[in-house]
């Protein structure tokens, strides 16, 4: 196995933070990104440095905000001229929020895209000529099973935005096959602990709207309902951090041998399901106009 250089958003806590740890454990050298690494994350800076210290891995925090260009930019370019390429990124970084639909303001909206959406185009395109360079490389994108299985209410914002970031997920990678840039698209199901989703999870700044909702009608209470429905299904042994385990074996497996998509989901949502009839037709047309080719990611010539 050689060693990879990679690159993980929203390295700060939950899936992030094991993803980081777990690929600095198996050997890779990891830029565990994360907003604020001199303010608010400068405890989880610090846990990382201590980890690396004791563990003798190589689990560097850097500091980039997937919402801002320059910051983007810069922490892309640090890398570079630290460690000569970036072989592997992983889009992880996400925002929640729980609420009926109605009640955020369209800016809300536009906020959870931005973050889960605008964010990966960001950083894509601060790292993808790097990679295109040397037709070599990785993208894995943390996507949610919530865009082909079982969608409970009140969590639209985050599923519309998860649900436009596969679907950009499926086409980069049809785009970049050709430059022999893989991707693999990782579906974790509903967990209500192990990471911050639930509990760091936005509210509608519509609170009247919201009430409309809560306080009165046909939906009294019907926040409370979905978060103990949500519970219910979730087992309480349910732990991601098989999510990083598996993102683990798919950077150290050898090219043209890593999964398109791979499915991790304690809820059994369906989700296996409906994605494995997505991507098959989608395939299926791809194949039908002569392209294909682009289902699987080619060797340099």
């Amino acid at each position: 196995m050689s060693k990879k250089i990679a690159l993980v958003t929203g390295s700060s806590s939950g899936f992030g933070r094991l993803i980081s740890e777990a690929l600095a454990r198996a050997g890779h050298v990891v830029y565990a990104s994360m907003r604020d690494v001199a303010g608010r994350n400068a405890k989880n800076t610090a846990e990382m440095a201590e980890l690396s210290g004791q563990e003798d891995i190589d689990l560097r925090p850097i500091e980039l905000d997937v919402q801002s260009e320059p910051s983007v930019n810069s922490a892309v370019e640090k890398i570079i001229a630290e460690a000569g390429r970036i072989d592997v990124v992983v889009h992880n970084a996400g925002h929640m929020m729980f609420g009926p639909a109605e009640a955020f303001t369209p800016d809300q909206f536009a906020q959870q895209y931005d973050v889960n959406v605008l964010g990966t185009q960001r950083v894509n395109r601060a790292v993808l000529p790097h990679m295109r360079r040397r037709y070599e490389g990785l993208l894995v994108w943390v996507s949610s099973s919530s865009s082909a299985g079982g969608t409970p209410p009140y969590l639209s914002p985050y599923f519309a935005a998860k649900a436009a970031m596969d679907s950009l997920a499926v086409q980069y990678a049809r785009e970049l096959a050709r430059w022999g840039i893989e991707t693999t698209i990782v579906v974790p199901g509903a967990f209500t602990k192990g990471t911050n989703h639930f509990a760091h999870s936005g509210s509608p700044a519509d609170q009247a709207r919201l009430a409309e909702y809560e306080a009165d009608g046909p939906y009294v209470g019907f926040g409370e309902t979905v978060r103990n429905a949500f519970a219910a299904i979730v087992p309480d042994d349910a732990d991601p951090a098989p999510v990083a385990d598996m993102i683990v074996d798919v950077v150290n497996a050898p090219f043209g041998e890593r999964p398109f998509r791979i499915h991790y989901d304690p809820t059994e949502d369906g989700a296996n399901i409906g994605f494995s009839v997505l991507d098959r037709l989608r395939a299926e047309m791809l194949h039908r106009v002569g392209l294909g080719d682009l289902l699987k990611p080619a060797r340099k010539a």
